[in-house]
């Protein structure tokens, strides 16, 4: 969403799409660990893997023009503090839900409470490391560091074999290149969008090519299929898989815009304005379904899949609707006033009445 609440469609739909990637990947893969077995979801999350997560932190750049300039107060209060909110705040949810509540072990969730301060808890790493990416990103605007630089820099990153242990580190240097090259690539983005949607012929033509590309790299000699991994052909190789990354994030945003003019879609546009809020619960009711199926005898991989993501996608949107209807709990996918930093709009001055911040 830009500065002045003005939503670009496109933008939404790529968002629904790639939050539907996310959630079916979680999904195939706790489900393939718990029944032994791939399911038709296993070969989609392989075709997308080298773009499912690019794309993402790609999006999630593209409107970071529009606030890097500002002063460091006003920035970090959008940016940087406003994701750690939404991050801290679902961290506990999930870990009271999985440790205290489910093993039973209160001095476990403690323990991992206190960890999740410094590596990113579980499926919540997305939004810790956008806090991260945003604040690295204006470190580097103020020290007026060349874009195509930077762009160097962390192309490097992303094909060095960084494997320190920390989960911070080594997610920060696999995916900082695509949050800023969404950044510094925004207009060629939007120009190229807007092409696609004024030559949707040739737009089908390239996106068939790289689909063609992407599937001949991805399943080439190496690539196998497991329940709980997938590994991928040359797509893999250092400079490939950055190459095909970037490719891909263009070309499913291209998708978006051309899906974006059908009205037929316009749940995807709506799920992708969405697509926070699905992301901060979608592991809860994804987990508690998956147990309940398995206790059930439902052991049929396709199937238990189907139903498991569904209720992941599903159950979020029905709790933020009853958050929306009651008017109690906005505090889960809304910034509340105190949670902003003094002096910025919208945070609690004297008596003044709360101001929510939408999560996205």
């Amino acid at each position: 969403m830009s500065e002045n609440n003005q939503r670009l469609d496109w933008v939404d739909t790529a968002k629904g799409i790639s939050i539907l990637l996310v959630v079916m990947m979680h999904s195939a893969i706790g489900v393939g660990e718990v029944t032994g077995t791939v399911s038709y979801m296993h070969w989609i999350i392989a075709w997308c893997s080298p773009f499912r997560m690019p794309e993402f932190f790609l999006i999630s750049g593209l409107f970071l023009s529009q606030v890097i300039g500002r002063d460091w107060r006003r920035y970090a209060d959008r940016r940087v503090v406003h994701y750690f909110y939404f991050y801290a705040l679902w961290a506990v949810i999930h870990i009271l839900f999985k440790e205290a509540v489910g093993t039973g072990h209160p001095v476990t969730a403690l323990a991992h409470i206190g960890l999740a301060v410094v590596e990113p808890y579980g499926v919540l790493w997305f939004i810790y490391l956008l806090a991260i990416f945003s604040a690295a990103a204006k470190l580097l605007h103020d020290a007026r560091a060349p874009h195509w630089l930077v762009l160097a820099g962390a192309t490097l990153l992303q094909m060095a074999p960084v494997q320190t242990g920390s989960y911070l580190i080594d997610q920060f240097a696999e995916h900082f290149i695509y949050f800023y090259a969404g950044y510094v690539f925004a207009p060629l983005l939007f120009r190229l969008v807007a092409w696609a949607q004024n030559n949707v012929l040739r737009a089908v033509a390239g996106l068939a090519i790289w689909a063609v590309l992407q599937t001949l790299l991805v399943f080439s000699p190496g690539y196998r299929v497991l329940p709980m991994t997938i590994h991928m052909g040359w797509s893999t190789a250092p400079g490939i898989h950055v190459v095909l990354a970037l490719m891909g994030s263009f070309g499913l945003c291209v998708l978006a815009g051309l899906l974006s003019k059908l009205a037929v879609m316009d749940w995807l546009r709506w799920l992708g304005s969405k697509s926070i809020v699905v992301y901060l619960a979608f592991a809860l009711p994804m987990a508690v379904t998956r147990i309940l199926l398995i206790k059930l005898g439902f052991t049929n991989a396709d199937l238990v899949s189907t139903v498991v993501m569904a209720t992941a996608v599903g159950g979020p949107l029905v709790l933020y609707a009853l958050i929306q209807w009651s008017g109690r709990g906005q505090f889960l996918f809304e910034r509340p006033a105190w949670a902003r930093l003094p002096g910025t709009p919208g945070a609690r001055r004297g008596v003044a009445m709360p101001v929510q911040t939408p999560a996205e």
